[in-house]
């Protein structure tokens, strides 16, 4: 969904371009995407689910990292009395400790984004879907999104995010995820 301003640019003067040969003037319309995500209860939902799922991943993190502040926090209590071989070896153990913490965190970095892609997928299928009919039923050439800030200004009676996330169904109530 994401455009640069520049591929923006090209199509506004692409479809200008064939708005000219066709005599037909330009309608341009626009959402905000951020908007419409925050009214779909599917995107709350998803979200809800998603941080439920991640609790664990969070959990192991915490731990892992009391681990490594416990090691550091010993090794700084006994680096006076240990043996330069003893501390070299304790040093190697901490160094190697937060490689793997590094390692695991990057792990489940991945593992988190994934999942998160596998939630909202269908969500945004089912929002763009949504979009290109609005599109279509308004008449528009082409449809912005502000939230990825291609847009410095524009007319408000342009806006379609509205008919868009009329068309998601019923809004998240209060609570989590639901209140803005």
């Amino acid at each position: 969904m994401r455009r640069s301003p520049l591929a923006i640019a090209a199509m506004a003067l692409a479809l200008g371009a064939v708005s000219a040969e066709a005599q037909a003037p330009l309608k341009i319309g626009y959402i905000n995407s951020q908007e419409v995500l925050a009214n779909s209860a599917e995107a709350a939902a998803a979200q809800q689910r998603f941080d439920s799922e991640m609790q664990g991943y969070q959990a192991e993190i915490q731990q892992l990292e009391q681990e490594l502040t416990g090691l550091q926090e010993s090794l700084q209590r006994q680096q006076l009395t240990l043996s330069p071989d003893a501390r070299q070896a304790r040093e190697e153990q901490l160094q190697s400790r937060l490689a793997q913490y590094q390692q695991r965190t990057a792990q489940l970095s991945q593992i988190a984004e994934q999942r998160r892609a596998e939630l909202i997928e269908p969500i945004m299928d089912r929002i763009n879907t949504i979009i290109e009919t609005v599109r279509a039923e308004g008449q528009y050439h082409l449809i912005l999104d502000v939230a990825a800030g291609a847009i410095v200004a524009a007319d408000p009676a342009l806006d379609v995010t509205p008919q868009v996330i009329a068309r998601l169904g019923p809004q998240p109530g209060p609570g989590p995820g639901g209140a803005r």
